[in-house]
């Protein structure tokens, strides 16, 4: 459950893995699940915790590059570097040594060290024209230290290459492309169309009102066009009387 919702709701994600934490807190997998998602909720200290538990119980050194990320949540920059140093990234394999390389130029930034982070990113998997599962991020993050030293052709360059490499559309490098390019994106949502004009409520209700009118002098007309009663007894009265007379006679 919290490997499903990680990316689509991490604070319920981080609420599941508290409670898997109450039930089977011995469990190595919980307590690297629970360390994720509290990554992913920026709650490093209980995140760095949580790998550290995880990684005395099954002796693995995976999480070692999220671990050091951790310390640049923390404010400690200098504890990532120092950690990327140290000989077990030596033992990782090439997906875990190159996101302690991304973490590297991280804390080399926090530290306003541009050109150290960009030095930092240069290395054969930048330089490898194959894709990998990093390829993308690698060349992103290359290409955002270039700009953010100043150096905007290199940059866009950078950028452009990690769109080829990003299909998946990890990054926004497609956009960040754009923006360099000039390109603005319009929303055509939001642009006013033009409507048929919405006959007016009030004058709508003044012709309801208009029609119950007439339909009221309809019903009245209707009494005037039937003969009146009045009428049929004199006309009967007169009827009799000429019968009398005729009796006489």
């Amino acid at each position: 459950m919290v490997a499903r919702l990680i990316d689509e709701d991490p604070e319920q994600a981080y609420a599941y893995s508290r409670v898997a934490l109450r039930l089977a807190s011995r469990v190595a997998a919980v307590r690297e699940a629970a360390g994720f998602a509290a990554y992913a909720t920026q709650k490093y200290s209980e995140a760095l915790a949580e790998f550290r538990a995880a990684r005395r119980m099954t002796g693995s050194l995976e999480l070692w590059p999220v671990m050091a990320d951790c310390e640049r949540g923390l404010g400690r920059p200098e504890r990532a570097l120092a950690m990327a140093g140290e000989a077990e990234v030596q033992k990782l394999d090439k997906a875990g040594q190159v996101e302690m390389r991304l973490v590297a130029a991280g804390a080399r930034r926090d530290m306003d060290q541009l050109e150290a982070a960009i030095v930092t990113l240069q290395s054969p998997e930048l330089a490898s024209n194959s894709v990998q599962p990093w390829t993308a991020r690698l060349r992103y993050a290359y290409a955002d230290a270039l700009l953010a030293a100043g150096r905007e052709g290199e940059a866009r360059e950078w950028f452009a290459k990690a769109v080829e490499a990003d299909k998946d559309g990890a990054t926004d490098a497609s956009d960040r492309l754009a923006e360099l390019d000039g390109v603005e994106f319009v929303d055509a949502m939001s642009d006013e169309t033009d409507t048929p004009d919405e006959p007016d409520s009030v004058d709508t209700a003044d012709d309801s009102v208009d029609a119950a009118g007439e339909v009221e002098d309809l019903s009245d007309g209707q009494d005037h066009d039937a003969e009146d009663p009045d009428d049929d007894e004199d006309a009967t009265d007169d009827d009799e009387d000429e019968d009398e007379d005729d009796d006489k006679s």
